[in-house]
């Protein structure tokens, strides 16, 4: 009997999510390089690098493990959002891929999937997917730091009942919850920092993976 305690007590130990951890840093020299040699900044954008931060946080794995992913984000925002993946972390709140190079790295060692959460990326706003959407040409809050897209092949970005990722698709239906997919608790751990939610645009576009400081 006392054994099969101890073995009992091992295995929940084993399995026993780690503590989450937080760290917000400027961003180092390889940092900056990276960013600059792969196009996610360069002269011109609406913020500078000395203005951006890398956030390192635990996340809850799609394998039920706890991992530690990385973002690059505005400097502003950095703390507000590890308070929201703290509160994501403790909701158990499955993310698939949120390493640095997962982002950032060469193209051929990203993830095929495409299935990537993150954040900064200097570029403009990505019309809806309606056929006949157009408009001018604006920045991305992305593109300041201050928007986090989650899961986006589970939180698609739809218009007009299309998507431009046909993985997507099982995901159009938003009454079936399913792992990874954003919902009412994950839209409040960002409110409560101030932030808007893709998923609640009116007419025919929903940014379903996308969160930002203004809501766009």
């Amino acid at each position: 009997m006392v054994l099969r305690l101890a073995a009992l007590s091992a295995t929940l130990f084993a399995i026993a999510p780690a503590p989450f951890q937080s760290s917000v840093e400027p961003l180092s020299k390889p940092v900056r390089e990276q960013l600059t040699e792969r196009g996610s900044w360069h002269q011109g954008c609406p913020v500078g690098l000395s203005d951006l931060r890398l956030l390192t946080v635990t996340y809850s794995g799609f394998d039920r493990r706890s991992h530690t992913g990385q973002l690059v984000v505005n400097k502003s925002a950095a703390r507000p959002l590890a308070r929201v993946f703290r509160k994501l972390y403790s909701y158990r709140f499955r993310i698939r891929h949120m390493r640095f190079e997962d982002q950032y790295g060469p193209r051929r060692s990203r993830p095929d999937d495409g299935d990537v959460s993150g954040s900064f990326e200097c570029r403009d706003a990505v019309p809806s997917p309606c056929a006949s959407a157009s408009g001018a040409r604006s920045w991305s809050m992305h593109a300041y730091g201050l928007a986090v897209d989650l899961n986006p092949v589970e939180n698609p970005y739809v218009g007009c009942g299309q998507s431009r990722d046909p993985a997507s698709r099982p995901y159009f239906d938003r009454s079936r919850h399913r792992k990874g997919m954003v919902g009412g608790r994950v839209v409040r751990a960002f409110r409560s920092i101030g932030w808007g939610w893709g998923g609640a645009w009116t007419g025919n576009t929903k940014d379903y993976m996308h969160f930002s400081s203004t809501g766009h």
